[in-house]
């Protein structure tokens, strides 16, 4: 009990002032090292392998003033009362875009969704523990996850935003209770606006910090009614903004799919799948091996007593960790649900916990290299992935030379075997493709149609125009080329992707990605009326034949009934 109460220690900050420490732990340079370095990468790489960037591009050049740009006037419309959440890009497109260009914007938001949630954690760590320490390099290592490799840039820079807010939300916790209440309510609006799951982010840091550093509270009942007390006036103040706009909205997250299709995290693989989104990138084994020295430290300080924790946000940490195993995976039309979670929860055990608050200089030197190669091997890492990336990038780019503006094109792809998946930049977590939304990158750069543009009611302001609703679908996939082969697969396609249905008369083009892979459907096979226009590796173009005699197809004798899910 007596290490316990060390541990959870309401006295941490008489403890870690540097007067106290044998060495000062000094993490800035590492830190603004790192910002320069992710500068760098954004800066030098334009479409970056991260699944739903480029699509979140494209709509920001429309917002931005792409859309009075022929032929969108007749094919979109923008309308701000389709969505109260998930729209803080659009927003800043829309205002901001005009003026800096969207090339600029689109890499400054990937900036702040790579940087915001680490240094909104480090940030909260610095304030609850009195000042710089080398553990909070380490939390550099969580700017790479699953949620920002998939592209999540509202979700990622709401999560940031949400801890920045917290920490400051923490510094006012003992001041007017009417300024604390207005505070939140003004945090959670701005937050709604940005991202849904950034507000339930917030409130759940805020109700941990309220419970304060140990768990004394619960031992006495007044202490009990007040902590009570408080949860609640937070929990008013953070849920009535979102509440209000959810009460008032035309359209609320998932309308367009009419019910909760809710897709489970149901078997222990999945679960465990679920849970490593916080550290996955391109490569799992690749990211665990550089996850192990941080565990390690924080072992080693465990076992020699050198830990302190925060027990309020061990309590929000476990709550989040519960949420990750108990929420689905896709759900009312949005994906990865329970993918949020985990990195919730990494980002707070992080900023929850000290290790090695007092060092001697040769354990603090180690320390400090040991995190710091670290950050910057893993971050090296996804450069080189990024690298890699660009080949694919300029072979869309040359396809897309040949194709007329005000064209509409049909994207597919070569859908490899399992066994034939790479370890590379084109997948992440395994299985799930980086290049997904890489043609809607024809938008900007051939004025081009592409049916995949995120148009969600509830979730994006832009609206597609009736007259071309049966050719576009509010959230998109890439399908194999074997749709327009095979019955079977077409047939399970057609029911939710309905611009699959006589996809002859309704686009000119069709645009293979991963074409120098074998599709394990109909390997290269295409069917007739459909001409190769150019092949650049990795993108295909063909042209579809609109004059050309009705085609007698044969079906591959390859072609499977259901697609291998």
């Amino acid at each position: 009990m007596a290490n316990l109460n060390q541990i959870f220690s309401a006295e941490i900050h008489a403890v870690e002032k540097p007067r106290d420490v044998a060495v000062r732990q000094v993490s800035t340079a590492p830190l603004l090292c790192f910002i320069a370095v992710i500068a760098i990468l954004v800066a030098t790489f334009k479409f970056p392998p991260l699944l739903d960037y480029p699509n979140h591009y494209a709509r920001m050049w429309l917002l931005a003033g792409g859309i009075r740009e022929a032929p969108f006037p007749e094919i979109y419309g923008i309308e701000w009362d389709r969505a109260f959440t998930n729209v803080g890009i659009d927003l800043l497109a829309r205002f901001i875009g005009p003026f800096i260009g969207v090339s600029l914007l689109a890499r400054i938001l990937l900036f702040l969704a790579i940087v915001l949630p680490p240094f909104g954690a480090i940030m909260l760590h610095r304030h609850l523990f009195g000042g710089s320490y080398y553990w909070q390099i380490g939390m550099l290592y969580f700017a790479w996850c699953a949620t920002l490799i998939g592209g999540f840039i509202n979700f990622q820079i709401g999560l940031g935003l949400a801890l920045l807010f917290a920490t400051l939300d923490h510094r006012l916790q003992s001041g007017s209770a009417i300024r604390l209440f207005l505070w939140r309510v003004t945090v959670s609006l701005l937050l709604t606006i940005v991202h849904l799951f950034s507000v339930g982010f917030f409130l759940a840091i805020v109700c941990g910090l309220e419970f304060s550093w140990r768990f004394d509270v619960v031992k006495s009942r007044s202490a009990v009614l007040r902590l009570a007390g408080r949860l609640v006036a937070a929990m008013i103040a953070c849920l009535l903004p979102p509440a209000a706009l959810a009460l008032t909205a035309a359209d609320l997250p998932g309308s367009q799919v009419g019910n909760i299709l809710a897709d489970w995290n149901d078997s222990p693989v999945l679960l465990v799948s679920n849970l490593l989104s916080a550290i996955w990138t391109y490569v799992a084994f690749i990211d665990a091996i550089f996850l192990v020295p941080i565990l390690l430290v924080c072992s080693r300080a465990l076992a020699g007593k050198n830990l302190r924790v925060h027990a309020g946000l061990a309590v929000t940490a476990a709550g989040l960790l519960v949420l990750s195993i108990l929420s689905p995976r896709h759900a009312f039309g949005t994906g990865w649900i329970s993918w949020r979670f985990p990195i919730m929860a990494a980002l707070v055990g992080m900023a929850m916990i000290c290790p090695f608050q007092k060092v001697g200089r040769r354990q603090a030197l180690i320390l400090f290299l040991v995190l710091n190669i670290v950050v910057f091997g893993r971050t090296a890492w996804i450069g080189f992935n990024w690298w890699r990336g660009q080949a694919d990038v300029a072979s869309v780019e040359r396809v897309l030379e040949a194709v007329p503006a005000g064209s509409a094109i049909l994207p597919l792809q070569h859908d490899p075997a399992f066994a034939e998946i790479k370890s590379d930049q084109r997948h992440y977590a395994f299985t799930e493709d980086t290049f997904r939304h890489l043609p809607t990158i024809a938008v900007p750069l051939a004025h081009a149609f592409v049916p995949t543009l995120f148009s969600a009611r509830g979730k994006q302001p832009l609206a597609v125009l009736p007259a071309w609703l049966e050719k576009s679908v509010p959230e998109g996939s890439l399908f194999s080329t074997g749709v327009l082969s095979c019955p079977g697969l077409m047939a399970q396609a057609a029911g939710f992707t309905p611009y699959l249905v006589d996809w002859r008369s309704k686009f000119d083009f069709v645009l293979v990605l991963n074409a120098d892979v074998v599709d394990q459907n109909v390997g290269e096979v295409m069917p007739e009326g459909v001409n190769l226009v150019k092949d650049e590796g990795f993108a295909r173009l063909y042209a579809i034949d609109r004059n050309a005699p009705p085609a007698t197809d044969i079906v591959p004798t390859s072609c499977p009934d259901r697609f291998h899910w």
